[in-house]
């Protein structure tokens, strides 16, 4: 079954398909309204520093793991470490992944309806509200599942085109155009009066508002914009060559998530501040920012309908790696074809779907632990299950799989020395779980009060 698998066609191809899973809504949706609720540049400063001795480790650490193991994410632990419980690991990413596209294909669906809206010239208008225009869109149920639905659609036709002529062959083409308009975003947002204010609050640390609560957030973030923490990127590295470095490109995939995050925030922030809007606005603010800046440009109907598509595109390929691992984890255990098994994954997370999709309108009032539908599946993700993920994943390379292999796979197209491998490994067999660890113990007051 092995020798049947399929594999990227370049490094490239490999490189730009795992960072269109990690830059995706992590990026450019979520990582704004999480910088403006928890403290600005000090969540900032949290983020680029958990992704750097955190994050890239545990990339690699799951890189590692798929290339080592040639299999999907299930399987890839029975074989590495057989007769111990450590395919647990791999079943707790398939329903993370589930769980995750569950409420992330809500987003989506609200990316792809602005995008058909703006299309014929619906979204910026002279007077608009653009908060109101949100607030309708996203309470109306049958416009919400709509999209979700349209949004389930694409992941579940590109999953079944195959790792080469579907994820690849999209994220090759969409990702560098996503960085090229969004550099072009960046500068109009730079020349807003009132923009510097946005830049200190983004890039000017301020240590004293945070707290344990905001420090889970940014480790939680860290590995959600990185998807490291539920096997999506065992799943992917598990179709990559033996002779292709693992380190460079994780630390490629992990420069080019924190770079999307940097022009995110720099696109965002001087925006919010010269309009006098709320940088903790939540999960809506991109869908209110985004048309407000828009609308003060000349043909800013047609430079939002593009943005719009290329964010689409981006959201796109980030959520391809969640029905990816499903498919996969699937498609590899029985005689069923990838593309019907692609299909039917597809059509189940929906329906998981359809609950956060109504949560903002006819489930409004459902509340799990003070939370809608909605952000307590965000919150279990991010918070729980990323991090939980991410501790499992650490301890099992660390401790359980075999040495040689983890020493083998690291060093595969490099040339560090042992020192580099010493240095990582001890990160991963302590760093990694200790601060997950503490910083766990931390947000509920158990330690530091």
């Amino acid at each position: 079954m092995e020798a049947k698998r399929e594999q990227w066609g370049t490094r490239m191809g490999f490189i730009l398909s795992s960072a269109g899973a990690a830059v995706g809504l992590g990026a450019i949706w979520k990582f704004p309204y999480m910088t403006g609720m928890n403290g600005g540049g000090a969540f900032f400063f949290l983020f680029i520093l958990f992704t750097i001795l955190i994050g890239l480790p545990l990339l690699i650490a799951e890189f590692i793991i798929g290339r080592g193991a040639q299999i999907e994410a299930v399987s890839a632990y029975q074989k590495l470490a057989p007769g111990s419980l450590s395919s647990l690991i791999g079943y707790w990413g398939v329903v993370g992944a589930f769980i995750l596209l569950s409420f992330y294909g809500v987003v989506g669906g609200w990316v792809l309806l602005y995008t058909v809206l703006s299309i014929p010239g619906k979204v910026i208008s002279n007077n608009a509200d653009y908060g109101q225009l949100f607030a309708d869109i996203t309470g109306n149920p049958w416009l919400t599942i709509t999209g979700l639905a349209l949004f389930i659609l694409l992941n579940a036709f590109v999953i079944s085109s195959g790792i080469k002529q579907g994820i690849e062959r999209y994220s090759k083409i969409l990702m560098p155009l996503l960085f090229i308009f969004f550099i072009i975003i960046v500068v109009r947002s730079l020349t807003f009066e009132g923009a510097m204010e946005g830049i200190r609050f983004f890039l000017q640390p301020d240590f004293s508002k945070l707290n344990g609560e905001n420090i889970l957030n940014a480790l939680g973030h860290a590995f959600f914009s990185l998807a490291v923490g539920i096997s999506v990127m065992v799943t992917y590295s598990s179709y990559l060559q033996k002779n292709i470095s693992l380190s460079h490109s994780a630390t490629s995939v992990s420069m080019m998530n924190i770079l999307v995050s940097f022009l995110a925030g720099l696109a965002i922030f001087p925006v919010v501040f010269a309009f006098g809007l709320e940088p903790a606005e939540g999960p809506s603010l991109l869908f209110i920012v985004l048309p407000e800046a828009f609308s003060q440009m000349l043909f800013g109907e047609l430079f939002l309908t593009l943005f719009l598509l290329l964010f689409l595109f981006a959201v796109l390929t980030s959520s391809f790696s969640m029905l990816e691992i499903i498919t996969s984890a699937i498609s590899e255990k029985t005689s069923s074809s990838r593309k019907s098994i692609a299909w039917i994954a597809g059509f189940f997370v929906f329906i998981a779907g359809i609950p956060a999709a109504l949560s903002s309108n006819v489930l409004a009032d459902l509340i799990i632990f003070q939370k809608s539908i909605f952000d307590a599946s965000d919150f279990l993700v991010s918070n729980i299950m990323l991090p939980g993920g991410c501790l499992f994943i650490a301890l099992f390379v660390g401790f359980k799989m075999d040495r040689d292999l983890v020493h083998q796979e690291f060093f595969f197209g490099n040339h560090f020395g042992e020192g580099v491998f010493q240095l990582w490994f001890g990160v991963i067999r302590w760093l990694a779980p200790v601060t997950i660890i503490v910083v766990f113990l931390y947000s509920l007051g158990i330690i530091y009060g």
